[in-house]
């Protein structure tokens, strides 16, 4: 190889570097996020649902979600090891408060996976 080949390689390497080494695709909060929470946790999180009454956390929108409970916030954004709401929904926690509670159906393995990137990507409201 010459030395423009060379030099035109780094380029392209030091641009894709730069751009993001991640392949995972990036987790949007409207398409992706908010149809598991509907589906797995609202009924009980909303206004009058046994979730809210328990914890004060309502799951209807993104500032909802992030307002978290009269506890404190559930997601921290950028760090899924550190999120509750990672934490119960992956089973890290006693499995007596493993959300969603037995009665519901569990969330799976790529729902699990979709919570955990988009927290790890920032929690975006995208």
């Amino acid at each position: 190889m010459n030395g423009k080949s060379n030099t035109g390689f780094a380029l392209v390497l030091g641009t894709f570097m730069m751009a993001g080494c991640s392949l995972e695709p990036s987790v949007s909060y409207q398409a992706d996020v908010k149809p598991i929470l509907d589906k797995h946790c609202k009924s009980c999180h909303m206004e009058g649902g046994a979730g809210f009454v328990a914890s004060g956390l309502k799951m209807d929108s993104y500032e909802d979600l992030m307002r978290g409970t009269k506890y404190g916030p559930i997601v921290v954004a950028g760090d899924s090891l550190a999120s509750t709401l990672n934490v119960l929904v992956e089973g890290r926690a006693d499995e007596s408060i493993r959300m969603p509670h037995a009665d519901t159906d569990v969330l799976n393995e790529d729902e699990i996976k979709t919570l955990k990137r988009w927290v790890d990507q920032g929690a975006k409201d995208n």
